[in-house]
């Protein structure tokens, strides 16, 4: 353990943001799950349905620092490509 006080108080923070960001892949991983899941099935509906909702996690954590925006492209491009080779 930090004997500093600003080392002590960074620790914390830094708890703190691991959480967050780790609740936000939570669900981006989740979401991203839901369509595939759909396109493994056929279920063009679903899959449709599932994707605006699956980018908008993928965008929203990249506006917040969670994502680099290549990686967050790439993960949108890859569930798209996937949602759209099923017509």
């Amino acid at each position: 353990m930090a004997n500093i006080k600003s080392a002590k108080k960074r620790i914390l923070v830094n708890a703190k943001k691991a959480e967050r960001n780790k609740a936000i892949k939570s669900k981006v991983k989740t979401m991203i799950k839901k369509v595939d899941m759909a396109v493994a099935t056929g279920d063009k509906e679903a899959a449709s349905a599932n994707l605006p909702l699956a980018i908008a996690q993928i965008n929203k954590a990249c506006s917040k620092g969670v994502y680099h925006k290549k990686t967050a492209a790439r993960k949108v491009s890859r569930i798209t490509k996937n949602v759209n080779s099923l017509s």
